[in-house]
């Protein structure tokens, strides 16, 4: 095999409860994530014998967007990272190209780096043939980022720790979104330093019944009334005009309405495609967002093409 291609997708929090700061600086989080039909294909391509694994050779296309400029080139990018890490781990690593062709929005709280990164590590382990098992992929994910295992996982999971620790719940149903993608990104570290300004006193977050509930029963209209996010006082701080982005979508007919992680990008649940495709519209002609994008979920997690 010379090239190897793997799809991955986008996410949204359906919950993101967030504990108090750690010593370590990160915080203890119940994060329910939730894939979405925003895919980014990854592919690894073998590479000239007597070059450097590190930097690797790596390449971007397909729909950028206007935040092209913050996709890291060089040995920064978070899926460089991953085959770095692969290669040093196992010994096993050959020089490779990356070429990340992306569909989930760039900087736009969606873990598209993450997803890419996760996809990295599924096609080096099988161009490289290391042959990991899933629990050893998990974890050297999870030193890449907190929200980088999940891509490997797909559907719906509830993330504890710092977000990497994951369990699988079951999904009832098919979910339709909206997201409505801002021109400017928001600083997931800023948000967090918010965070912990407004809320210095945080409880230990706990994993909400009722949402869980409605994932189980594949009830959209209690699975919107139930999105939450701890973050989202946060971000309205930083980015005031977030609160009108969903105020646009909810008189549009929004079962949820919510700010997808640190945001910038805001997240609908519909009732169904009609009522995405009503949403989205009135979102785009409100001029209150750079453009929107529609999906479904829960969908697999990285998937060899």
């Amino acid at each position: 095999m010379t090239a190897i291609t793997v799809r991955v997708p986008a996410k949204v929090n359906l919950q993101l409860a967030v504990g108090p700061a750690r010593e370590d600086g990160y915080h203890d989080l119940v994060n329910v994530f939730h894939a979405v039909s925003l895919f980014d294909e990854v592919t690894v391509t073998e590479g000239d014998p007597g070059a450097a694994l590190d930097p690797v050779a790596l390449t971007v296309g397909g729909d950028l967007g206007p935040r092209a400029a913050d996709v890291p080139l060089d040995s920064g990018n978070l899926a460089a990272r991953a085959a770095a890490l692969l290669a040093r781990e196992t010994g096993a690593g050959t020089p490779v190209g990356i070429h990340l062709h992306k569909t989930i929005p760039v900087a736009g709280g969606m873990a598209g780096g993450s997803a890419d990164a996760a996809a990295t590590l599924v096609a080096c382990d099988t161009l490289w043939r290391t042959g990991l098992a899933r629990a050893d992929l998990l974890a050297l994910a999870a030193r890449l980022g907190s929200d980088v295992p999940f891509p490997l996982v797909g559907g719906t999971a509830v993330g504890t720790g710092r977000g990497e620790l994951l369990e699988p719940v079951p999904c009832g149903g098919r979910f339709h979104w909206v997201f409505a993608l801002a021109e400017e990104g928001l600083s997931t570290a800023a948000v967090f330093g918010e965070y912990d300004r407004l809320r210095p006193g945080a409880p230990e977050p706990g994993l909400d019944a009722d949402l869980m509930a409605a994932l189980a029963a594949g009830d959209a209209a209690a699975l919107g009334a139930a999105l939450s996010n701890d973050l989202e006082r946060a971000a309205f701080s930083l980015r005031p005009r977030l609160r009108g982005v969903l105020a646009v979508g909810r008189e549009a007919g929004a079962l949820g309405a919510i700010v997808s992680g640190s945001g910038p990008t805001c997240a609908f649940l519909a009732a169904d495609e009609a009522g995405a495709a009503e949403v989205a519209a009135a979102l785009e002609d409100s001029g209150r967002c750079g453009r929107t994008v529609r999906a479904h979920g829960d969908v697999p997690g990285a998937t060899l093409l």
